[in-house]
């Protein structure tokens, strides 16, 4: 199954802390996004195009829940940085018996009139030292079209990860935007082109 490239994530201790570093980084200011009472998360977001960017954290108004938090949050420490990358499927089971043991177990979740489906790893980590794209499968509308366009648009997405090759082997992914390399650390690096030229954010 080929997947899609469908949106970003930049993950921070408080969420207004990740949001003035985004806004700080690419001189945009990100939309409302919400909460995910499921996970205890809320969110802010910047539209890309055909995909998006979100900033999320922990949201401290919500009680913790009893599983670990998405995207490994749970364990999120210092500055706010973009810690994982997300691929949309049109059937979550079917690209999950294709994907790494570890990526997860399908999750059906809801934020207002968007629903969608996860796949949620059962520690919080994905595969790959977390190197490894969620898997999404939406269920109606996107929320990308909705958001306002400031003019961003996704240029380079690099992932840098030690075991590149292996990775690279369960992704049936064609996008010319994204580029998985070898590295001694994991890493990921966003070139956005913008209004005011191309920013990178880490």
């Amino acid at each position: 199954m080929t997947l899609r490239l469908d949106h970003l994530a930049v993950s921070a201790l408080t969420l207004d802390e990740g949001a003035e570093h985004v806004e700080a980084v690419l001189g945009l200011p990100l939309a409302a996004g919400g909460k995910h009472p499921h996970m205890a998360t809320h969110n802010r977001l910047l539209g890309l195009g055909d995909l998006y960017l979100e900033v999320i954290a922990a949201d401290p108004e919500a009680p913790k829940p009893a599983w670990p938090r998405w995207f490994d949050l749970d364990r999120f420490s210092g500055l706010p940085r973009l810690t994982n990358w997300i691929c949309a499927c049109d059937d979550l089971e079917l690209a999950l018996s294709a994907a790494p043991d570890g990526t997860g177990e399908p999750v059906d979740l809801q934020r207002g009139d968007l629903r969608w489906r996860m796949a949620v790893p059962g520690n919080g980590i994905l595969p790959f030292g977390g190197g490894f794209p969620a898997l999404i499968q939406w269920q109606g509308a996107h929320p990308a079209p909705r958001l306002p366009d400031v003019g961003a648009r996704l240029k380079i997405l690099e992932i840098v990860n030690p075991a590149a090759d292996e990775m690279r082997h369960f992704l049936n992914l064609k996008d010319e935007r994204v580029r998985i390399v070898q590295g001694d650390a994991i890493a990921l690096r966003a070139e956005i082109t913008t209004p005011h030229g191309v920013r990178v954010l880490e």
